[in-house]
């Protein structure tokens, strides 16, 4: 081979600079060509690499082989997968012309496309040039489309819908991504502040990972959990905090189980009106470890497939 053309590929995601040992060596022992300036080339430039802004094209780089022997080729945020196809064909053409080689100099860590996400939401929400329609929305307007993405993911779970499940999380994302947007505009917080938060929850709420505290089984995990939440919000009633919204059969689930786990004697509502029916209702399905909202949901889908096979016999 008389030279060797390195595609050197970078995580578009990373800060400028952030390579491998490897990468590092290599843009210091070899010119590094460019189609265009960036905040990666000018870090390789600050850090003493020789780099050349150059046409993207075969000829380029065949000329700079000529002249330098082995060249760094610093790829675009897409992989210059054009220039990539086209070198091939020419050296495929002219043997013992150069080799080609692919270089990871970094990568994208698990979760980089979420800075993707915020990316998009922040053009979306541009004053100027963003969407009208999600500029004008408010968190109490978003919140009916919060709950409808919710069911959707439910019934994509329920179903064991596994392409449904990831395209129903991702709608739901992005009524997490807007409401943090919307905040930094009208509360002051961000959704590096939303995750934040979360981070700190979870190592707080999880010292048998990570802190030292043993723990005998999920019991106690749970047991744990509940006295570490009980203690950040200083509640002062077993059923504070409780979520209200919730459909009333998993609200009335929902108290039973805190007052069960808060060890009080409290009986459930006299079961002399509708209401305190389906309570008692709840109240039977707890003691036999069921779930009263999937047992109901369940019922009224099998009675929407029974209304449709009345419908097809009657056509």
């Amino acid at each position: 081979m008389s030279g060797k053309v390195v595609l050197l590929v970078t995580s578009p995601r990373l800060p400028a600079g952030v390579l491998t040992a490897q990468a590092w060596d290599l843009v210091r022992a070899h010119p590094v060509l460019t189609a265009q300036e960036s905040e990666q080339a000018a870090a390789l430039r600050a850090a003493g690499a020789a780099v050349t802004v150059t046409p993207a094209t075969a000829d380029a780089l065949v000329a700079a082989i000529a002249e330098h022997g082995t060249v760094v080729w610093l790829a675009a945020p897409d992989g210059d997968e054009r220039l990539a196809r086209e070198l091939g064909l020419r050296l495929a053409r002219e043997p013992g012309l150069a080799e080609l080689e692919l270089l990871y100099g970094s990568w994208d860590p698990p979760g980089a496309r979420l800075l993707d996400v915020v990316t998009v939401m922040d053009r979306l929400m541009h004053p100027d040039a963003g969407d009208p329609w999600k500029r004008a929305q408010t968190h109490a307007s978003l919140a009916p489309f919060l709950l409808e993405e919710a069911y959707e993911l439910y019934d994509a779970i329920r179903d064991d819908d596994a392409e449904a499940v990831r395209e129903e999380l991702g709608d739901v994302l992005l009524q997490v991504v807007l409401h943090a947007r919307l905040a930094e505009e009208t509360a002051g917080f961000t959704v590096d502040d939303v995750a934040g938060d979360l981070v700190d929850k979870l190592i707080r709420r999880n010292p048998h990972v990570f802190a030292d505290t043993e723990v005998g089984g999920i019991d106690e995990i749970i047991a744990n959990w509940e006295q570490i939440k009980k203690a950040e919000k200083s509640r002062g009633s077993a059923v504070d905090g409780v979520a209200l919204s919730q459909p009333a059969l998993a609200l009335a689930a929902k108290l039973l189980q805190r007052v069960e786990r808060a060890g009080l004697d409290v009986p459930p509502p006299a079961p002399d009106t509708l209401g305190g029916r389906l309570f008692a209702a709840v109240a039977e399905a707890r003691a036999t470890d069921a779930d009263a909202e999937a047992a109901l949901r369940e019922a009224a889908l099998a009675y929407i497939e029974t209304v449709r096979t009345t419908e097809r016999r009657s056509v």
